[in-house]
């Protein structure tokens, strides 16, 4: 893909819109755009976002070629990717985050598994929406991954991502077997602030069918289980922590740790070390230590999951996206999954976001031809996400006009 200088067009107070007009995907009747966004977090899912890119993408261009393949990076949205590219759903009732039932999907191919911890303990299921970062639980994560087991998964793929409890993957793991005890040999409460009190664990009575599981954490969370950057510092917050119940979470989560060191040995420690370790509330710790699960970047699994290979071959130009592309889509977000898949097959790509708060050198250093914010047609937030739709079909036509050189319909409002 041939380096291209970015041009700022426009700038909304999320950082802007950076397009290159000279920056062109070949054109006319052999043109074929492979859509692969990611969800617009609180506005549209992924596969809503595709659709409406290629309503504009069409309008701007009657009768072009348009694929479109909504993607996920292992957190939510995971499982809805991988059921609209041949994986079976399966539903079950388990205990929510706060402990009540949920209706949570997971996908299943063959042997394998998919289960999507927002599903069963996401920050979406919290009654009414209501916090409770210091009593929220995995434990439904484990009800599915048990579910699972009984439906002959023999590998299962845990998304981390969206979770709404930082109790180190206690719940999940309890769920499946293990016993976390207290100082009078009484199972400890659910979530990250009854981990203050925990004495005991007791990985022994685990389920017998995870020795002969193969179990892969994927997620784009880089975190550790500990410190400034780790699961209570760094996501406690966006989970309904204040400055104090980050301090109780991250106190539990070295308590957790202690007591797993002194279960199994300094391998513990190693554990927690590990990028990833503190996603989803440290669930990816309590999965590397207790199910011996292996990481692996989430959007990575999903893309080849769905077939983006494949896919690249025929595309001329590629769209991707998410709500906002920040500092996190950089380390490792789906968009720039997709784009490095994309600048691998030589297939230009550009993004879509509802805001973008990267640079352009930033954008370009990712691989993309061109960031499109929808802030740059609605700057303000509000209005911009409930008017996401029309906006996205808007933009669709502005990257058909700035990147399909050919005969053009008739220009028309965002609607």
């Amino acid at each position: 893909m041939t380096a291209t200088r970015f041009v700022p067009r426009t700038r909304d107070p999320g950082g802007g819109t950076y397009a290159a007009p000279d920056a062109r995907a070949s054109g006319g009747p052999a043109a074929h755009v492979l859509l692969a966004p990611d969800k617009f977090k609180g506005s549209l899912d992924a596969a809503q976002v595709a659709r409406n890119l290629a309503a504009g993408l069409r309008r701007a261009r009657p009768g072009l070629s348009v694929a479109e393949l909504p993607v996920a990076d292992g957190g939510e949205g995971t499982v809805d990717a991988l059921v609209r590219r041949g994986f079976r759903r399966r539903v079950v009732t388990v205990g929510g985050p706060t402990g009540r039932p949920v209706r949570a999907a997971f996908a299943q191919r063959g042997t394998t598994a998919v289960v999507e911890l927002a599903q069963s303990c996401g920050l979406s299921l919290l009654p009414d929406h209501v916090p409770a970062p210091l009593t929220a639980s995995s434990r439904g994560a484990g009800e599915v991954v048990r579910a699972a087991l009984d439906a002959g998964a023999r590998t299962v793929v845990l998304g981390l991502g969206g979770s709404a409890c930082t109790d180190g993957g206690v719940g999940l793991l309890g769920a499946l077997g293990a016993r976390f005890t207290a100082a009078d040999g009484r199972a400890i409460p659910d979530g990250g602030a009854g981990l203050l009190g925990l004495a005991g664990a007791d990985l022994s009575g685990l389920d017998t069918r995870l020795a002969a599981t193969e179990f892969v954490v994927a997620g784009d969370v880089e975190a550790p289980l500990l410190g400034p950057g780790g699961a209570a510092a760094l996501y406690g917050p966006q989970k309904g922590a204040a400055p104090e119940d980050v301090a109780v979470l991250e106190a539990g989560l070295g308590r957790l740790l202690d007591v797993l060191t002194a279960t199994v040995g300094t391998r513990a420690a190693r554990m927690a070390a590990l990028p990833g370790a503190g996603a989803a509330g440290g669930a990816g710790f309590g999965a590397l230590v207790g199910l011996g699960a292996r990481r692996r970047p989430g959007v990575d699994l999903v893309l080849d999951a769905v077939g983006i290979d494949r896919e690249l071959r025929a595309a001329t130009l590629v769209v991707t996206g998410e709500g906002a592309m920040d500092a996190q889509t950089l380390q490792g977000k789906a968009p720039l999954g997709v784009a490095r898949r994309a600048g691998r097959a030589g297939v230009p790509v550009v993004a879509v976001c509802g805001r973008l708060s990267l640079t352009r050198d930033q954008v370009l250093a990712a691989g993309f031809l061109a960031g499109y914010s929808l802030g740059s047609l609605e700057p303000d937030p509000v209005r911009s996400i409930a008017a996401a739709a029309s906006l996205l079909r808007a933009m669709g036509q502005v990257i058909a006009r700035e990147h399909l050189p050919g005969p053009r319909a008739a220009a028309t409002g965002a609607g």
